[in-house]
C-alpha cells in the first residue's frame, strides 16, 4: 500500500506528461476515501472502543479502504492506462497487438480476485477453503473446457510470437484473406470473396502462416514460349533487350533479375523470367506487370520472334495405310 502511494506521488512530483491520466485514475477513489474517513472518525469517537458496534464500523471502514485501493488499481490496469502505455512503448508494441489487452485483462482479474478475497478475510471468511475449492474446481473446469483452453493458449502464442497483426494479408492451408480481429479464442479473417471466416486460434497456431503483408517486394515469374523455329541470333537479341528493359525499369527491383533461355519443349522454346516489383500493393503490381507484358510483346515483334502456339504433327505412312499422331 505504501509503495503504491509513494509511486503515485513520485509520478505527480516529477510532473509526468500523463499527469491528467494519473489524476483521473485516483481522483474519484481519493474523494470517496475522504468521505469514508470523515464518516469513520466521528463515529469511532462516539462509539465505545470495545463494543460490537465499533467492530462492525471498523470492518466497514477497512473493507471500504480495500475496495478503494482495488478500484484504483483496476483503473490503472486499463488498456489505455499510463502504466500499460509506458510498457507498450518500452516493448515497442503497436496498436494492433493483442499483448497489452491480454496483460490488462490478466491484471484486472488478479486485482478483482485479491480484492474480493481480502474483503472476505475482513469479515471472517476462510481463505484456505476458497483456495482449496478453486484448486478442485480448476481441475473440473480444465477437463470440461480443454478445447476452449487450447484456443486461449493458441491465442497467447499468436499474441506473443506475432506472426501477423490486424490488417495483414495472410495465407494458411485453411483460409486466405485480411485479418480483421484477434481475440483470445479466435481470429476473424475477411476473404477476397468478402466473406468472414472465424478461425479458432488453436487451429491457426498449428498451421503454417504466410504473411504476404510483410514482404518487401513482390515476385513475378513465368515462362514465355516462343516458336520452335525461331532464329537463334534474333532470339538472343530479343532476350538481351528484354533483360535490359527490365534493368532500366524504375519499378523493378534490381537485386534478383533473371531472363534466360532455359528449355526445349515439344513445340516451343522456353524463356524464363524471374524478377520483383518494388511495390507490394496488388493493384500497382498488376499495373506494372501489364506494362512489362506489353513491352515484351513489342520487343519480340520488333525482333521477328513469334510466340508459340499449340501444334500437332501428322505422319502418314503409305505402306501400312495408317496415321499416327504425335502431340
Amino acid at each position: 500500500m505504501s509503495s503504491i502511494v509513494f509511486f503515485v506521488f513520485n509520478k505527480l512530483r516529477k510532473g509526468s506528461p500523463n499527469l491528467a491520466k494519473w489524476k483521473m485514475a485516483f481522483e474519484r477513489p481519493l474523494r470517496l476515501f475522504f468521505v469514508l474517513l470523515g464518516l469513520y472518525l466521528p463515529v469511532s469517537y462516539l462509539l465505545p472502543p470495545e463494543g460490537s458496534a465499533m467492530l462492525l464500523v471498523t470492518r466497514l471502514f477497512r473493507s471500504g479502504l480495500i475496495l478503494l485501493v482495488g478500484w484504483s488499481l483496476y483503473i490503472l490496469s486499463a488498456r489505455s492506462s499510463v502504466i500499460l502505455e509506458e510498457i507498450s512503448k518500452k516493448m515497442n508494441v503497436d496498436d494492433s497487438s493483442m499483448m497489452i489487452p491480454f496483460i490488462s485483462k490478466v491484471i484486472r482479474f488478479i486485482i478483482v480476485v485479491l480484492t474480493v478475497t481480502l474483503v472476505g478475510a475482513e469479515w471472517g471468511f476462510s481463505i484456505n477453503g476458497v483456495v482449496a475449492g478453486m484448486g478442485l474446481g480448476s481441475v473440473a473446469i480444465a477437463f470440461a473446457a480443454k478445447d476452449s483452453l487450447s484456443h486461449i493458449f493458441g491465442g497467447i502464442v499468436i499474441i506473443t510470437e506475432k506472426p501477423f497483426s490486424k490488417g495483414d494479408w495472410i495465407l494458411t492451408p485453411s483460409v486466405e484473406g485480411f485479418v480483421e480481429d484477434i481475440t483470445f479464442r479466435s481470429t476473424r479473417i475477411r476473404t477476397f470473396a468478402d466473406a468472414v471466416v472465424t478461425m479458432p486460434n488453436a487451429t491457426l497456431a498449428n498451421e503454417p502462416i504466410t504473411n504476404w503483408s510483410r514482404m518487401g517486394k513482390r515476385r513475378i515469374t513465368f515462362s514465355l514460349n516462343v516458336a520452335l523455329d525461331s532464329d537463334p541470333n534474333r532470339l538472343a537479341t530479343a532476350i538481351a533487350r528484354c533483360e535490359r528493359m527490365l534493368r532500366e525499369h524504375d519499378s523493378i527491383d534490381q537485386q534478383t533479375l533473371l531472363v534466360k533461355f532455359n528449355e526445349f519443349n515439344a513445340s516451343s522454346l522456353g524463356i524464363f523470367f524471374y524478377f520483383f516489383t518494388r511495390t507490394t500493393v496488388w493493384a500497382e503490381h498488376l499495373s506494372i506487370r501489364q506494362e512489362i507484358n506489353l513491352m515484351l510483346l513489342q520487343i519480340l515483334e520488333e525482333e521477328g520472334v513469334k510466340l508459340a502456339y499449340p501444334t500437332h504433327r501428322v505422319l502418314y505412312e503409305e505402306d501400312e495405310s495408317e496415321v499416327r499422331q504425335f502431340a
